[in-house]
């Protein structure tokens, strides 16, 4: 509700000269107090906000959208639990009213309760079924929920606007790498194509390297190597929701597609030689290499040697360091050790011992 234009220039007034000074001579009725609340919820003014849109909320008028602000505050600033509470109320009321159901089920995510928010999306989309924004928060619940396919039907919708919203376009790219359909190459290279990200980039490499695009793949994780500052994981801009990317694991990477795609040249075992000069020491992922079919016996026998090197460092460093504390241990018990006691054994007299004159 838009307040009058006559109290918006009084509003405009109180905030030159003292809101609350002015709003407690002037407010009377309940759509003042909602305006003047939400000049203070539009200042970020939440407590004052507050004030005034419960009293607002007192009368019938204005109850159900001063409960919604309400719920909008205890939502700005972290007490979910409330926001729930108010927009739960205004839905006890009014179970279609679109507003409260958003915000109900953002919230609900907000809380990790994605299923009650599966179902409260699913009633906005019935209620908007043209709302692409929120067939995108609905798909992307349904992604966290491990359901790609619905995600996808949802997605499919709102297709021919997708290409002017990239948050959607790249969530319809991963929707499609998550059920493995080669379409996601498009999708990606799409997204690519106008907007810059080396999780997005490695994510396409991938999606490229399942399609059996080898050399495009290769091409891509190399770009990605290049972009990636050494020993720093590259930030999750795009909201991949997967661990932040690490030049040496993409270096392993390629190491382990060169070893797979021409096994009979030692490309592979080259780069991976790379990744462990750059502190690549993950044995676990190289050991699945020794029971590839397509690994040529003599690379198998470098990276079982690769693989011993690794375990000896390791082995060596642990043995450096038990050695180093035993050291520093010794070391403190040393500067901590009493000097020893002087010897006065036989003089209990207290005297001067064989000093002493003898009697005649």
């Amino acid at each position: 509700m838009k307040p009058p234009i006559l109290f918006s220039v009084i509003v405009l007034l109180c905030f030159s000269s003292g809101i609350t000074a002015c709003a407690t001579r002037g407010v009377t009725s309940a759509e003042e107090y909602f305006s003047l609340g939400m000049a203070y919820f539009d200042m970020g003014k939440f407590a004052e906000a507050e004030k005034w849109l419960n009293r607002a909320r007192s009368v019938n008028k204005t109850m159900v959208a001063s409960e919604y602000n309400l719920g909008r505050i205890a939502y700005e600033t972290g007490r979910f639990d409330d926001a729930l509470k108010l927009f739960e109320k205004i839905l006890a009321k009014d179970k279609d009213n679109v507003l409260a159901l958003k915000a109900a089920a953002y919230t609900r995510i907000k809380q990790g309760d994605l299923q009650t928010a599966e179902t409260l999306y699913s009633r906005v989309l019935e209620l908007e079924p043209e709302s692409a924004d929120q067939g995108y928060n609905y798909a992307l619940v349904l992604m966290a929920l491990e359901k790609p396919e619905e995600a996808e039907e949802v997605l499919l919708k709102y297709k021919v606007t997708m290409a002017d919203n990239k948050d959607t376009l790249l969530l319809f790219a991963r929707v499609l790498k998550a059920l493995n359909k080669v379409e996601a190459v498009d999708a990606y290279s799409q997204w690519l194509e106008e907007n810059k990200d080396s999780k997005v980039q490695y994510e396409y490499a991938q999606v490229l390297e399942s399609a059996q695009f080898y050399t495009k793949a290769l091409e891509e994780y190399r770009a990605v190597i290049e972009a990636l500052p050494p020993d720093k994981p590259a930030a999750d801009a795009a909201g991949s929701g997967v661990q932040a990317l690490n030049r040496t694991e993409v270096r392993f990477t390629v190491a382990r597609l060169l070893l797979l795609a021409d096994s009979e040249k030692d490309d592979g075992v080259k780069e991976l030689e790379t990744a462990v000069t750059e502190g690549f020491s993950d044995t676990e992922k190289l050991k699945p290499l020794l029971e590839e079919a397509g690994i040529s016996t003599a690379n198998k026998d470098e990276i079982r040697r690769i693989i011993d090197g690794i375990e000896k460092a390791a082995a060596d460093k642990t043995a450096a360091e038990k050695a180093a504390a035993e050291k520093a241990k010794e070391d403190t018990a040393a500067d901590v050790t009493p000097a020893p006691e002087p010897d006065t054994a036989g003089d209990e007299s207290g005297g001067t011992g064989s000093s002493g004159a003898a009697s005649p």
